[in-house]
């Protein structure tokens, strides 16, 4: 004979072993529901008896849940923005000088946050590109001011004391 706990938390039976195979088809018990045996000391799961083995559907392996809404966004870094878009001016326009510097400053600024954040952030490659780009501008400039002093330093008219 057999005590079965249902999914209510009430105690059923004692019950032979046609009524429990009766209950396994109609849905009423599966392989987890607790079972008392009378002769046993302890009580078990249904699946873990012999005399029930076979008569379990065969359940599908578990399935992680779907998220359901929008996944988190990574944000980009602002810095990595504002540094790559300096370092583009500073190469596309003629006075790259203040755009230079800044694009050197927001570009390192970013790789220092990108590489602290806690959470994660994009932005890596923006700042990398704006890096380079800066560096590139700010070494032509110096380079061109250097050719501008050796080829022509008649050029620099230097007035001191006259105003």
């Amino acid at each position: 004979m057999y005590r079965l706990i249902g999914t209510d938390g009430k105690t059923y039976g004692p019950v032979n072993l046609e009524q429990v195979r009766q209950w396994i088809v109609q849905g009423r018990a599966d392989s987890r529901t607790a079972v008392f045996v009378d002769g046993t000391s302890d009580w078990t799961f249904l699946g873990l008896l012999p005399e029930f083995a076979g008569h379990f559907p065969v359940t599908p392996p578990l399935i992680a849940p779907v998220k359901t809404g929008s996944p988190t966004a990574v944000k980009t870094n602002g810095f990595a923005t504002a540094g790559f878009v300096c370092g583009l001016f500073s190469c596309l326009c003629c006075c790259g000088c203040p755009f230079n510097l800044f694009g050197l400053i927001f570009s390192l600024v970013a790789l220092a946050q990108i590489g602290a954040a806690a959470e994660p952030q994009e932005g890596r490659g923006l700042a990398i590109a704006g890096l380079i780009c800066s560096a590139v501008s700010l070494l032509l400039g110096f380079g061109l001011g250097l050719l501008q002093l050796a080829l022509a330093p008649a050029n620099l008219s230097w007035h001191l004391g006259s105003f």
